[in-house]
């Protein structure tokens, strides 16, 4: 899905508006509501987004790593069934930008808005003053309705909301198990296979070395069962090492690298992606490099196991 600028011919859409980071299972829940109204009205389901977090604009010391590039992103909107993704470009000016010029410009005037649906604590516009009761007195003037809808929990842990917040939290602590529940799919780095210092071929190991954006949210260090996705979309279980291999190096440059189960063959180059199914152990740094070959075979068939079709 490429990104959308004012799409001509629209006759009316419902909309929901957001980050939309990671297009998680609250996201999802948000999108079937819009898509529900949608239906109903006859409209077209849109998805305002932007081009950057807004906190990397507002507040960019503190700024969140982000679960989905914007090329991913738009990958899953479209995965699940959004008519058109209007991505904003989000600077300095749109973050000063009034509420109400926001409204008037991409809701009524790009998108034709019949209604607006977004997360009932939903804000927007400069000092966070667009709230949903603006949306519905805006809409009673410019004829869209505004929906506000209670954010989805867990049904194992109702009081829990799923959000961004909570899944970057378990990427960041290593817990890629329940950032998939959350999810609703594993979690995803995508990256280029460049050239690493080739220790892991020495060691009888060889594995593709991703380039990763800085800006992404990268699981703990540690040792995890996933798989390596192909640019033609197949995959290949594999054993991925997020760390500093700190049984050769002090303070070694961190690394998403992966060691593809039973494969032979050249990936230099590839665009790829990795996705992380579970957490295996921490990075620890080995006395020897016998220690770390030995326990990178247990590593490899705690993989295999994890991967199994039975397991």
């Amino acid at each position: 899905m490429e990104p959308a600028a004012c799409p001509p011919g629209l006759e009316g859409c419902a909309v929901t508006i957001g980050a939309y980071d990671g297009v998680h299972r609250g996201h999802r829940a948000v999108i079937d509501r819009t898509e529900q109204e949608a239906a109903r009205r006859g409209a077209r389901t849109a998805v305002v987004t932007f081009d950057r977090h807004p906190a990397a604009v507002v507040r960019p010391e503190s700024a969140p790593r982000l679960l989905t590039s914007l090329e991913h992103k738009l990958e899953l909107l479209d995965e699940a069934g959004v008519d058109v993704a209007y991505v904003v470009h989000f600077d300095d000016d749109r973050a000063h930008e009034a509420a109400a010029d926001f409204v008037k410009e991409v809701l009524v005037d790009c998108l034709r808005a019949r209604c607006v649906v977004v997360g009932a604590d939903f804000h927007f516009g400069r000092h966070r003053e667009g709230t949903v009761a603006m949306l519905a007195a805006l809409g009673r003037d410019y004829g869209f309705e505004a929906v506000g809808i209670d954010l989805l929990g867990q049904a194992e842990g109702p009081t829990e909301i799923v959000s961004s917040t909570s899944i970057r939290a378990a990427v960041a602590s290593g817990d890629v198990e329940s950032a998939a529940a959350l999810l609703g799919r594993w979690h995803e780095l995508r990256g280029v296979v460049g050239t690493g210092d080739k220790r892991g071929r020495e060691i009888g190991f060889p594995t593709a070395n991703l380039t990763i954006g800085t800006d992404l949210a990268i699981p703990a260090d540690g040792i995890y069962a996933g798989w390596y996705v192909h640019p033609d979309g197949s995959r290949h279980a594999a054993a991925i090492n997020v760390g500093r291999r700190p049984t050769f190096y002090e303070e070694g440059e961190l690394l998403v690298e992966a060691f593809l189960l039973d494969f032979a063959g050249d990936l230099y180059g590839q665009r790829a992606r990795v996705q992380f199914v579970a957490r295996l152990r921490p990075e620890v740094k080995f006395d020897s490099v016998d220690e770390l070959v030995a326990q990178m075979h247990l590593d490899v068939a705690e993989a295999r196991h994890r991967l199994s079709p039975a397991s």
